[in-house]
């Protein structure tokens, strides 16, 4: 199990060697000297820019995977915009995603994060499917994320939506416990000239984006981004050694005309993160097109493609390289009157290619690897009464280590009222096996091998969303989620294994509403309970202990925000959170307030100061005590300019 976990755990062991004062000193000058440069640009948007009538009717695609209004949909849905993202002063996308209320984040050092939703959190978490406009971002290695390889710049995000619940049916294998789908910008709306540039005691970055139009019916843009990270200390005050150096570029053309729109992006990105005696280095490319065609009102095709290479250097462990090749066609109509059918099919290959660089600790054999996924799905939403919707769909989806699964899904909608809805959803959902579940190897351990089987979950849900008034709006969401052959270490035969002989029951409630006192103030809440229990299925014997490998979950979060236009060009923001304790390896519970104050200083240059962590010196979230990183008080001053 050591040797399994030391394949994914990134934690770095040395600092690297650039002095972290003289970079923040740099990236300072760099900010003042911009600063001319914001002349004729545009204003920022304010807080009063959407009401919470126009934010309930935000269109959203991760429950119907199709163009949905927020209020009407049939999930535990919660949104983040690019307001939010504004002024949430995160530098990187996982303390965005702390916005979300449904999600625990966790942060493990200066790169890791814990993310997930329902449970099961690790930073090895392998039930939350990650999608980028389209693009799946789970590694095959062990069926997570490795968040210190996705890096975008803030502003180019639409918004982010976090589906919390199972999303096989239309996102597959994966989307046990929830999806996070990040939709960017159509290149029509970012162009002319962004500049960023931050610095603080801990982190540092400069990031441009330029964007233009060479035709009426054509845009792009492009961008590069720089992210340095100081590394972070223990509680004894003995430095961790995790800085890094990140490095991303991309772009993004988009082309409308008639009833056909085209999107071509690419990304490369390249990082370096210390550890050990030498550094942790990744790096990567994509590259994805789409098409697709309003043929008729409420009839729409849509075909996507996408290349991408990722490379990931890791001392003491693996050098790999996985290349991966995915096509996928989704058509939407309405066959019927009241109806809305939609259907699709997939197809993805990934070539894992590897050196196991310590054969004498770990191995995954064998050293090529390639997987195959196919699938097809349909999906249809219509209307029992005018006020009542159901929607049935079925997913079958065929992979190379378990053969043929079969992911099913229904949802009831109640339009009690014009702003209030009541839905149920049953589903069925499964991770399927990872190169760590089946090919990793240790002188000790046995742990891979063709027995092991997907881990199944059958979620039951009940939802109630509303706006009572035009300036409250809320939702609550029970759930119960059924977990069956979840992964074990098992005594087999050649020694220890892994094997699915857990079982396990997660019952809970998550809710968050929002509360616009005024045209200049605002507040948000959410708060989340949920009670997971795990036992050995019948006639197994699981090793005693094994459940901690499973993940490490709070019972309680609390998220508390305030959002003020305190004069037309200030503004303040409070996010406060609370998370309790974590039982396996023992975390304390904590408390941690972030402000943020933006002054806008002339159209399209906005100033701001975040302090995160404001009334807490340092507190861990993530670890076992003695080796894990204690969080410090923050403070990041950050310029974006317009042009």
């Amino acid at each position: 199990m050591r040797g399994a976990r030391r394949l994914m755990n990134n934690r770095p062991m040395n600092p690297i060697p650039v002095p972290a004062a003289a970079r923040r000193r740099s990236l300072a000058c760099g900010l003042l000297a911009l600063a001319p440069l914001a002349l004729a640009a545009q204003t920022a948007p304010s807080l009063t820019d959407l009401s919470l009538e126009q934010l309930s009717s935000i269109e959203v695609t991760s429950v119907g995977k199709r163009v949905q209004r927020l209020a009407d949909v049939p999930g535990s849905v919660y949104v983040i915009n690019q307001e939010d993202i504004r002024r949430s002063g995160a530098v990187t996308l996982p303390e965005v995603l702390r916005l979300a209320p449904n999600l625990h984040v966790a942060r493990a050092d200066a790169n890791q994060y814990a993310i997930s939703a329902r449970g099961f959190n690790s930073v090895l978490a392998n039930k939350m499917l990650v999608l980028v406009d389209g693009r799946t971002m789970y590694s095959p290695l062990f069926s997570g994320v490795f968040w210190e390889s996705l890096d975008l710049v803030l502003e180019d995000i639409e918004r982010i939506e976090v589906l919390s619940g199972a999303g096989g049916t239309l996102y597959g294998s994966n989307a046990v416990n929830g999806v996070i789908n990040i939709v960017t910008r159509n290149a029509a709306e970012t162009t002319g000239t962004l500049l960023k540039s931050g610095a603080g005691n801990r982190e540092n970055l400069l990031a441009g984006r330029w964007g233009g139009s060479p035709h009426p019916d054509v845009h792009w843009r492009f961008y590069a981004k720089r992210l340095n990270m100081d590394e972070t200390h223990n509680a004894a005050g003995a430095p961790i050694r995790d800085s890094s150096q990140r490095n991303a570029a991309g772009f993004r053309a988009d082309h409308a005309r008639g009833k056909d729109q085209w999107t071509l992006q690419g990304d490369v990105y390249q990082a370096e993160l210390t550890q050990g005696p030498t550094e942790r280095r990744i790096s990567g490319t994509s590259l994805l097109g789409r098409w697709a065609r309003d043929i008729a009102p409420g009839e729409r095709a849509q075909l996507q493609a996408y290349f991408d290479r990722a490379n990931r250097d890791q001392p003491g462990s693996v050098d790999d390289r996985l290349d991966t090749i995915d096509i996928e066609f989704q058509h939407t109509s309405r066959p019927l009157e009241r109806h809305d059918f939609l259907w699709g099919a997939g197809y993805r290959r990934q070539e894992d290619s590897l050196r196991n660089l310590a054969p004498a600790q770990l191995q995954l054999l064998p050293n090529h690897r390639r997987m195959n996924l196919w699938n097809v799905f349909a999906q249809d939403e219509f209307a029992l009464t005018p006020d009542i919707r159901f929607t049935a769909g079925l997913k079958a989806e065929h992979n190379s280590y378990t053969g043929l699964e079969w992911l099913p899904n229904a949802r009831v909608a109640w339009q009690a009222t014009p702003q209030s809805l009541l839905w149920a959803a049953v589903s069925r959902a499964v991770r399927v096996p990872s190169r760590v579940d089946r090919d990793a190897f240790t002188p000790q351990l046995n742990l891979g091998g063709p027995n092991f089987d997907s881990e199944i979950a059958r979620v039951a849900e009940i939802g109630w969303r509303s706006q009572p008034s035009a300036a409250v709006s809320y939702s609550v969401t029970l759930f119960h989620h059924d977990f069956d052959r979840l992964r074990s270490v098992d005594t087999q035969p050649g020694g220890l294994g892994f094997g699915n002989s857990y079982e396990g029951q997660l019952t809970g409630v998550e809710a968050w509403g929002r509360w616009k006192v005024s045209d200049t103030l605002r507040f948000d809440a959410g708060y989340v309970h949920q009670k997971l229990k795990l036992a050995a299925r019948a006639g197994t014997a699981p090793l005693p202990g094994g459940q901690s490998q499973l993940g490490n979950d709070p019972r309680n979060r609390v998220n508390l925000g305030l959002s003020w236009d305190v004069a037309p060009k200030l503004e303040l923001d409070a996010r406060l959170r609370h998370v309790g304790s974590l039982p396996l390896p023992a975390v304390p519970s904590y408390t941690a307030l972030d402000l943020r104050v933006g002054w806008h200083v002339r159209p399209g240059l906005e100033l701001s100061l975040t302090a995160r962590n404001v009334g807490d010196r340092r507190h861990p979230e993530w670890g076992a005590p003695g080796s894990r990183a204690e969080l410090e008080r923050a403070i990041f001053l950050k310029a974006v300019w317009r042009l």
